[in-house]
């Protein structure tokens, strides 16, 4: 490891200590898959390795900066009241996917119906925008579609753009959100989880123990690993249309 490196490193060491990302919960509530994170245990509170950790981020990051520059879709979860507006709020600036509301079961594991919903938000949304639901439904009729628009906002607004599976997904305690994680398996998408000492850490690909309770310490990561991703879609360069496709191409037009 280079001297920069470590640098790079041990500030993250520091920043994470700083914002309490070294406390697990107790002893009782730990995970056996966790203890090879776990440094030590102090008045009956699990503490992370944080040399562990950060080296968990960074492995996180490397993951998420080349499905950046390979133009893949990353897909963010959280649920939970706690760390949901954070992952929404990184995900959006970083122009990605987002459950933060409720996942709804099927989500991954039968897309094509979700993408039905997700076509009916695209059209009600755009019949809106345009003045049609007042010229085409009654008073009535446009509370009723106006409810139903609603719904369809608050479960799939996130995902509306997305039109195909992800090619990663980030959760933040995949034991809270353990169905998405379930259907990620089910469908082949690799997880990066940000997960305390209670989480089964075999369930995702790249784990990354922390604190995931203390918004603070949720957020220093998410933040790491949006900059990456970041980083990685800065570079993305998409792929020319070879010779031979364009010819057929012109053939069909």
């Amino acid at each position: 490891m280079n001297t920069e490196t470590k640098n790079t490193d041990t500030n993250l060491i520091d920043r994470l200590f700083s914002v309490g990302a070294h406390f697990g919960f107790s002893k009782s509530r730990r995970h056996p898959t966790a203890k090879p994170y776990i440094f030590g245990n102090k008045q009956g509170t699990d503490i992370f390795d944080l040399e562990k950790t950060s080296e968990l981020i960074v492995k996180a990051k490397v993951v998420l900066e080349e499905a950046g520059k390979n133009g893949h879709t990353v897909l963010f979860v959280s649920t939970k009241d706690e760390t949901s507006p954070i992952v929404k709020e990184a995900a959006v600036d970083a122009e990605s996917p987002y459950v933060t509301n409720r996942w709804i079961g099927g989500t991954l594991t039968n897309f094509g119906e979700i993408k039905k919903r997700i076509a009916r938000l695209s059209d009600l949304t755009s019949e809106g925008e345009r003045g049609e639901l007042e010229r085409k439904y009654t008073k009535k009729e446009r509370v009723v579609i106006g409810r139903e628009a609603e719904k369809l906002q608050f479960n799939f607004g996130g995902i509306k753009n997305m039109d195909r599976l992800p090619n990663l997904m980030v959760v933040v305690d995949p034991r809270h959100d353990a169905i998405a994680v379930q259907e990620a398996h089910d469908t082949g998408v690799p997880v990066i989880g940000i997960m305390s000492s209670d989480n089964n850490a075999s369930l995702v690909k790249y784990p990354v123990m922390v604190n995931d309770a203390l918004q603070a310490s949720v957020s220093l990561v998410v933040d790491e690993l949006i900059s990456a991703l970041k980083a990685g879609k800065a570079a993305y360069v998409p792929k020319a249309v070879k010779s031979t496709d364009r010819r057929r191409s012109f053939r069909q037009n």
